[in-house]
């Protein structure tokens, strides 16, 4: 495939250029948030005007995430084959697609229409997602990749925070709570009249992202955003990967989108379930829509501290696997801590605190594994991205294993999902980033080393 003309070595930019691009990543990683995190609010609001099981409802979250697994590779070949910018131009026209699919979806309540807006939706976003990451990793220094990560992450839930209260201030009301609970007690046809136009809600909304989004794809196609060389290689990875043929010989880049899978999926589950777990609790929709916020909060926290602290104070390493441990810390406390309190005007279960507290442990975690996991790829960054990418699938597939033990052992319980995750998470940071060779891992110990950039991990 032809490469797209005007493309730039990453070492050939000015400093004018390198911070323009950051700049309008950032926007895009702020749309990305957006758009992803508002499931938060729509798997409860669904669940009520579509009248649908736990399991039912996180089938938003799969619709949405499953398309990660199936676009990201055809994603790096449209990038290969269009470039950076009009790659992106197009994700965003159709993630406009499915956004305006949401309306003939309301219109006749019908749920596996609102199902296929999502996937387009997340079609979109493989693409812009395949796009936007290896570009900010690569735009620098390696060794400042997880600075710029948490920058860009700090778009995404931020906008993550303004989603659900933005969306449930327009679709909610303050009635909703009487609503909701006469609806039980309705004959069929005040049911199905009160749920249509509960669900109709959606129509206006989804209008007006559909038409922002269509404009951000012209703005970023006519934008100064330069293409640069994701394939160069030095002379050391040259000759490291000459006799390389497929990703697959790659057991840190492998090992790395399963880590992407099971962290993507402790962090939807974390923000999705949040305000379920909260109305188990006795907790109102309308008072439940604050906790995703919270947990976003804190998420960014966690951002500012990697911001501040990498790699000046403590390596990336070192802070991977400090959240790893944490993340299995809080999973043992979610199940186990109990007794009402209250804090920030919320009488709540202990345990729902420490749901929010899982924001600072997932923080760094996707920061950290993407420059591990693509380094010394060289020609084989864009596929080794788009196999990162797949790992998103994780948000599609675990908040359906959450929601199947929390039908059948409760909400609480459902949480046991999380404490695997954060096993193999912490194993991909103490030592499955390092292995460079596909050998029985206890005969590979002597031959593995940390990347080259990477430093001293334990400093």
């Amino acid at each position: 495939m032809k490469a797209p003309a005007n493309v730039l070595d990453v070492g050939s930019l000015t400093g004018r250029q390198t911070t323009l691009s950051i700049l309008l990543i950032g926007v895009l990683f702020f749309v990305f948030g957006f758009v992803t995190w508002v499931n938060a609010i729509l798997i409860p609001y669904f669940k009520i005007a579509c009248e649908l099981t736990n399991f039912q409802s996180y089938f938003v979250a799969f619709a949405f995430y499953i398309s990660y697994f199936i676009m990201s590779v055809p994603s790096s070949y449209l990038l290969k084959r269009v470039g950076f910018k009009q790659g992106m131009m197009i994700g965003f026209w159709v993630m406009a697609v499915g956004a305006f699919t949401f309306v003939p979806a309301a219109l006749s309540r019908t749920y596996p229409v609102f199902l296929l807006g999502l996937f387009l939706l997340g079609i979109g976003l493989a693409i812009l997602q395949t796009a936007a990451n290896p570009y900010i990793t690569v735009l620098g220094t390696k060794e400042r990749a997880a600075q710029r990560i948490s920058i860009m992450g700090i778009c995404n839930k931020a906008a993550g925070i303004l989603a659900p209260i933005l969306f449930a201030a327009v679709i909610l009301r303050a009635t909703d709570t009487d609503l909701f609970s006469q609806l039980p007690g309705m004959n069929p046809a005040e049911k199905a009249g009160a749920l249509d136009a509960l669900v109709r809600r959606v129509i206006v909304p989804y209008s007006v992202i559909g038409c922002i989004l269509i404009g951000l794809g012209l703005l970023v196609r006519l934008s100064p955003l330069p293409e640069i060389n994701t394939e160069q290689e030095t002379a050391e990875v040259a000759a490291a990967n000459e006799h390389k043929t497929s990703v697959l010989q790659f057991p840190h880049l492998v090992m790395g989108a399963l880590a992407i899978f099971l962290h993507v999926g402790t962090q939807v589950v974390a923000i999705d379930t949040i305000i379920g777990y909260a109305g188990s609790m006795g907790i109102t929709l309308l008072e439940a829509k604050a906790f995703p916020s919270y947990t976003l909060f804190v998420t960014i926290c966690g951002y500012v501290l990697g911001i501040i602290l990498i790699p000046k104070y403590v390596s990336q390493v070192a802070v991977f696997r400090f959240c790893t441990v944490l993340g299995l810390m809080l999973t043992l406390l979610i199940l186990s801590a109990s007794g009402t309190i209250m804090l920030l005007g919320h009488r709540a279960d202990l345990s729902i605190w420490f749901v929010v507290l899982l924001g600072l442990a997932n923080s760094l975690v996707w920061a950290s594994i993407w420059p591990l996991a693509l380094d010394g790829l060289g020609r084989f960054t864009k596929v080794g991205a788009a196999l990162l990418i797949m790992g998103l699938s994780g948000n599609a597939i675990l908040p359906l294993i959450y929601g199947y033990v929390a039908d059948g052992y409760g909400l609480r319980n459902g949480y046991w999902v999380l404490f695997p995750c954060y096993l193999y998470l912490a194993f991909y940071a103490f030592y499955g980033h390092k292995v460079r060779r596909w050998r029985i891992l206890s005969t590979q110990k002597k031959r593995t080393h940390e990347p080259h950039w990477q430093g001293n991990p334990t400093a």
